[in-house]
């Protein structure tokens, strides 16, 4: 007879155990709250395109400076603007812009880093190199030479900001399926004749997105304070729309004279979805780590 080595595996009897639905409850609470605000932004930036208290547009719809009253709830800007209409409407661009920013850094970084990591070989030393050659320039400075160039624009940004956490996605997946190409159920998939794209893209991928969408979420919110900051300098979208880090510049100089809302409601726009991008990847973190124990 031969000994047989049990891994602890498979010394395991019956159920793996799970944690209490308190405590499962309480994990989801951030995940919860972080859904239900960008919920919220997104129902407000969809009414936007059908209703505002005033055209986002316009000017002149109240007299200069107006404080937040009961007519014009955030106040008005050097124009008469009316602030609370446009920071509305500013929010359908800058959720659709991050959600658009998030998606393709996440789709792309996750093909490209699953194909290195299960290939390996010379496509996965020049991955690295060009991921190296990426992450060799600060993040934020890249992106303001590349709008800079293209010129500014929606699909510019979304292209240029993109391209900036690329590095990390693809690192993420690399390691992800590094680590589980030669685990069990991916064994078992090739062993019953699955072709090597089919264990990695029906098998190894799904397996591993649960990180990476976590990081995806958590990623949401330095891309939405990055998209901010090219609308703060003059390099986001085209000039005049409607967009929460240009009105942010527009009100900066308008603080020291006391009004302070022109810049305050947009800032604390941006502030609420980037905590609800976090509390999302934070749920999303503490649940894997809860189906992990």
């Amino acid at each position: 007879m031969t000994a047989t080595t049990l891994t602890p595996a498979a010394t395991r009897v019956g159920p793996v155990p799970t944690p209490p639905r308190g405590r499962r409850r309480k994990r989801n609470v951030a995940l919860y709250a972080g859904v239900a605000v960008l919920a919220a932004f997104l129902a407000a930036s969809l009414l936007s395109q059908v209703w505002t208290p005033y055209p986002p547009s316009a000017t002149g719809v109240g007299p200069v400076f107006s404080p937040p009253s009961g007519d014009y709830w955030f106040g008005t800007d050097r124009v008469g603007a009316d602030v609370f209409s446009r920071t509305i409407a500013a929010g359908l661009t800058d959720v659709l812009i991050t959600l658009a920013v998030v998606s393709s850094a996440l789709v792309v970084g996750t093909v490209w880093g699953a194909l290195a990591g299960f290939y390996r070989g010379w496509f996965d030393v020049v991955t690295l190199r060009v991921l190296e050659m990426l992450q060799a320039f600060p993040s934020l400075l890249l992106a303001m030479l590349a709008v800079a160039v293209t010129g500014p624009g929606i699909i510019n940004v979304i292209v240029v900001v993109a391209l900036l956490p690329l590095p990390d996605y693809v690192r993420l997946a690399r390691a992800e399926v590094l680590t589980k190409k030669h685990w069990q159920f991916a064994e078992a998939a090739r062993m019953v004749g699955n072709s090597h794209l089919a264990v990695l893209f029906k098998h190894l991928v799904p397996n591993s997105m649960r990180p990476l969408l976590a990081f995806a979420s958590i990623n949401a919110a330095w891309v939405t304070g990055s998209i901010a900051a090219l609308g703060y300098i003059g390099l986001g979208i085209e000039p005049g729309s409607a967009e929460w880090g240009s009105m942010i510049s527009r009100g900066q100089d308008a603080i020291t004279s006391g009004q302070w809302w022109i810049s305050f409601f947009p800032g604390a726009a941006i502030l609420l979805l980037a905590a609800a991008f976090h509390l999302i990847g934070d749920g999303l973190s503490e649940t894997n780590k809860g189906e992990r124990r």
